[in-house]
Order: C-alpha cells, then structure tokens, then sequence
C-alpha cells in the first residue's frame, strides 16, 4: 500500500499550540508556580524537549498508523483541557488531555488496536532513546543533557503506562478489546520500565 502523509494547517496550528501550552503547565509545576522566573523559563525547556516530544510523536504515532490504514486522521487541540491543565498546575498537580487524533474510515478491530499501541510504542522508543542520550551524558559529564535525558526518561515512561491503562478512552482499553497477548506483552515491559525510572533515574 503507497502511504503519503497528510496533514494541514489547522492541524499543525494545534500540534503547535498542545505542545506550548502542555509545556507551560509542565514548567509551572516543576517551578512551583515560580512565574516570569529564569527558574521557569529552563522548566519549560526541559518540559517542551521531554514532556512535549512524547506528546507530540505520540499523536503522530497514532494519525502514521491510521493514516497507512486508509482513514483520514488530524489532531485536534482540546482548549478547554489544555486552560484547565494550567490551572492544576499552579495547585501542583496535573491532570493533562491536551487532545486527540480524530479518526474516521472503517478499520478492523485488530487495525483500531494497532493504531492504539502505536502511541505507547513511540513513547517506549523515546525512552531508549533518552537512555542512550543518559550514557552519552554521563559519559562525558554533561550535566545539562543528564538532565534533560532522565526527565524524558521518566516522563515518557509514565506516559506509555498511563496510555496503556484499560479504561475509559485511553489506548490499554482498544489494545485490551483487539488482543489480550499484545496487551500484556505491552504493559509488561512498560511497567519494568517505568519501575526501573522511577527507582534508579533521578529527575
């Protein structure tokens, strides 16, 4: 099948617009709410190379997926969501749906479940990357990408397995109703992974 990628300018316009505003609410929890502060601004650095990659190839993974299967697939931008995850965020928590690929075609049961993996697979690659990044930094003691690499590890980690909860809209539900044998061979390594992050990363 010839896979041509397709998107558009209102798309790109809320890609853009997610991964700023996910950004801003991520440096205002890490900052403590510090606004207009130099501690802020590196917080959302780190947020828009850590927090947003993930977001942003996440989606993509999942439009890529739906896309080679024949159905019109854009990401669309929840404003109110986004507007509410800043909010929490000066109350130091996060709660952060900041949208949704929208698709429409017919597909398959096992094809709606492969586009729904697509996501946490991207979010599990992001994390071997960071890694490598982590040995190239500590390899040559650089702090400021040591930083960066164990925070994209952690976060992109916590986002694989969040996605991959069985309930409500996220991706475990499709993935658990398609096939009960990629589900577990999914969560598994994801939770060892997130474990692994969580004891030996320090963020």
């Amino acid at each position: 099948m010839h896979f041509v990628f397709k998107t558009s300018k209102q798309e790109i316009h809320d890609l853009i617009q997610a991964w700023i505003l996910l950004s801003l609410a991520f440096a205002i929890l890490l900052s403590g709410g510090a606004f207009f502060s130099s501690i802020m601004i590196t917080k959302f650095i780190l947020a828009a190379l850590t927090v947003g990659v993930g977001f942003l190839f996440h989606e993509l993974a999942h439009k890529v997926m739906a896309q080679r299967y024949g159905c019109f697939a854009e990401f669309r931008a929840s404003i109110q969501m986004l507007v509410l995850a800043i909010i929490m965020s000066f109350f130091g928590f996060l709660f952060a749906a900041p949208g949704a690929v929208i698709i429409s075609g017919h597909v398959s049961k096992s094809q709606y479940g492969k586009i729904a993996v697509a996501g946490p697979i991207m979010n599990l690659i992001i994390v071997a990357i960071f890694g490598i990044l982590l040995l190239v930094a500590n390899y040559f003691s650089i702090a400021v990408l040591q930083s960066i690499s164990s925070y994209g590890i952690w976060v992109n980690a916590f986002l694989a397995f969040f996605n991959m909860m069985p309930f409500f809209v996220l991706d475990g539900k499709k993935v658990l109703q398609w096939s009960k044998k990629i589900y577990v061979a999914v969560i598994i390594p994801t939770a060892v992974v997130l474990f692994l992050a969580a004891m030996y990363i320090e963020v």
